[in-house]
């Protein structure tokens, strides 16, 4: 396989792989549209159980209250009935003296009574606006994640179709520097495969040695950048006389490179290359 054939390959598995990192990314994201909802209903349910719990309360306490006025009422109304059989004036005022304070504490029962029968009510028309949200909220979430499910499908279908394509592209290309090409692509958002115009990588901007730049414009077999490993091929500058001032200042041989390089591996440590991946890289340029 030509060399060109095999840049215009790395260049259209770099657009294939790039769109798949994409969706699978969206893939990745597709989940968060629901967190939103599904904390809200989370929330709405912890309150319905604190108000259910309440409502439990009011219930027991409106209960009691009732039953304690049925004997406050009892209690009146039994002592009312033996004001015909007093005869003294001390019996009539201990009577006397028992209905009030049996319908003070009636009155006072009532009003409490009253009192916690509204926030009875309250409490249960609050749980049925909750249990309405509950049941909003869930008829969303359902619809949501149908939707999304049969979108997330549809993004892997096409993920799995990508990932053929690529195995296609990528054909006839050695697997090590496929798996190289993949790390640099995703690593540097979606710039696998850079020019080398004039004297300068133009994909971190680092002048490299002549010969260095002679065996890039050679084209004779892959070369990786020793500073940020992408790919390089050749690219003719507009002025190519102008360049010339950078050769003298960086011209050297590739032993002059070794230097640089081993800067660079330092860095790129950091763009998830393992031990040993530039040095390869480095090692075929040297051959």
């Amino acid at each position: 396989m030509l060399m060109e054939e095999v840049f215009d390959r790395l260049r259209e598995f770099q657009e294939i792989l790039t769109k798949r990192v994409e969706i699978e990314k969206e893939v990745e994201d597709i989940p968060k549209a629901l967190v939103a909802q599904e904390e809200l209903l989370s929330r709405l349910r912890k309150t319905y159980i604190e108000k259910h719990e309440a409502f439990v309360a009011a219930e027991a306490l409106v209960k009691d209250l009732r039953g304690q006025l049925i004997e406050a009422e009892a209690a009146r109304e039994a002592a009312e009935k033996q004001m015909d059989s007093i005869s003294t004036q001390r019996e009539y005022e201990a009577l006397n003296k028992e209905i009030r304070d049996a319908t003070d504490r009636e009155h006072q029962l009532r009003k409490d009574l009253q009192k916690e029968e509204r926030n009875l009510a309250e409490v249960e028309e609050a749980m049925r606006r909750d249990e309405s949200m509950i049941k909003l909220q869930e008829g969303e979430i359902s619809e949501k994640s149908t939707k999304i499910n049969a979108e997330r499908d549809s993004k892997v279908t096409e993920i799995e179709k990508l990932r053929k394509d690529e195995t296609r592209v990528s054909s006839g290309i050695e697997k090590d520097v496929i798996f190289k090409f993949e790390r640099i692509i995703r690593s540097k958002q979606g710039r696998g495969i850079v020019s080398v115009k004039g004297y300068v990588c133009n994909g971190c901007h680092m002048i490299l040695p002549a010969q260095f730049v002679n065996e890039v414009r050679s084209g004779n077999r892959i070369i990786f950048c020793p500073y940020c490993s992408r790919i390089l091929y050749y690219e003719e500058s507009d002025d190519e006389g102008g360049d010339q001032l950078f050769v003298d200042i960086e011209a050297g041989s590739l032993s002059d490179l070794e230097d640089y390089s081993e800067e660079g591996e330092d860095d790129g440590d950091d763009d998830g290359f393992e031990d040993g991946d530039k040095d390869s890289s480095m090692d075929d340029s040297e051959e």
